[in-house]
């Protein structure tokens, strides 16, 4: 069977619908993949294109996998639909059903000759490799992460869902804050929405809105603290752990995770630059390898690019060695059983930093 993507998916459903040739759905799709909201969308767009909403409530079925039997799954599958040409039947968890198991037996029977007037979704789980089998039977829809461009951009669409209109600035602060995980931000999107409908009335959210609801001021980002312990700036970095950690949804692995990115991003900078890279020319180089890459979760490609150069002007290869050695021993304590103290590592990481920056200059 055939292989999507998931704007692919959205682009066939787009060309027709349920009986139309061309376009229509296919009887069986298997969903999976890391990013459990780009699933549930694709779950939307897929019933909106078969279903009208005043059919849903007759003509719709959603289960967990794992709590069926054969005889309730032959019932899902082949009930016929009620004033609709189809119905749409969603099992989720597909990966908890056993294979040796009888109904995984029956749903294998059911995809060589699936029923015509029913759509099956099969959804598995994050974090799972995807299944050969049901690919095989199935029309499959990899789902996964988005790259940081993509983020922002469903930032903006998600809002206008919402009908909240973002300033450009507080939708960079948002993400800065919250990060590229759709799940958080979705529903800081719903908190901001609900907060300026009901303070304006107009729908619109300020860089203020934001910063009040994910408790980051200006100048006490991830991004803020980042930059300042890359920049040699360790007071000032070691001053920001602290307000940083208190955000919501921060952690000192996920600080630690921002400060290795930027580690590694310098140390392929200066690599470029020891090649003989010219400055000038450094930042559209290390772009290119960023969109070759596409690595998830760095925002920006442009600003982190243009990041990277600047900060490899002021490291030694040496002294980005030591300093990811230095990270290293910081992520084993803080995954450490018997050491809780995240600001204190963290603000001995970037103060060691600095020590490193001064020795090097």
């Amino acid at each position: 069977m055939g292989a999507l993507t998931f704007d692919a998916l959205l682009r066939s459903l787009k060309q027709g619908g349920a009986g139309e040739g061309k376009g229509a759905p296919d009887a069986v799709y298997y969903v999976h993949g890391d990013e459990d909201v780009l699933k549930d969308e694709a779950i939307r767009a897929l019933v909106d294109r078969v279903l009208d909403p005043g059919a849903r409530d007759f003509n719709f079925d959603q289960r967990s996998a794992s709590d069926l039997d054969p005889e309730v799954l032959d019932s899902l599958v082949n009930t016929p639909p009620l004033l609709a040409a189809a119905r749409v039947v969603v099992l989720r968890g597909v990966e908890e059903v056993r294979k040796t198991s009888k109904v995984r037996q029956a749903l294998v029977r059911y995809l060589q000759t699936p029923n015509p007037t029913t759509l099956l979704i099969l959804v598995q789980g994050a974090g799972e490799p995807p299944d050969a089998e049901l690919a095989r039977s199935a029309t499959t829809v990899a789902i996964e992460p988005l790259p940081a461009p993509r983020v922002h951009k469903w930032v903006a669409h998600r809002a206008r869902q919402l009908q909240l209109t973002l300033e450009p600035d507080a939708a960079e602060l948002l993400v800065q804050t919250v990060g590229n995980d759709l799940g958080a931000l979705a529903g800081e999107l719903e908190k901001l929405a609900a907060v300026a409908a009901g303070r304006t009335g107009d729908g619109r959210a300020t860089r203020d809105d934001v910063a009040a609801l994910v408790g980051a001021r200006p100048g006490e980002t991830l991004q803020d603290l980042v930059d300042a312990a890359l920049e040699r700036r360790a007071a000032a970095a070691a001053r920001l752990i602290e307000p940083v950690l208190e955000q919501a949804g921060m952690t000192g692995v996920r600080i630690l995770m921002a400060l290795g990115t930027a580690l590694i991003g310098t140390a392929l900078a200066r690599a470029e630059l020891d090649r003989g890279t010219p400055p000038a020319r450094l930042a559209g180089a290390l772009l290119g390898q960023l969109r070759a890459a596409r690595p998830f979760g760095l925002g920006s490609w442009e600003q982190t690019a243009s990041r990277w150069a600047s900060w490899a002007a002021h490291w030694s290869a040496g002294s980005l060695r030591a300093a990811l050695r230095l990270a290293l021993d910081a992520d084993r304590a803080l995954k450490s059983t018997t050491l809780t103290d995240e600001r204190g590592i963290l603000v001995q990481l970037v103060l060691a930093l600095g020590v490193l920056q001064q020795e090097a200059a």
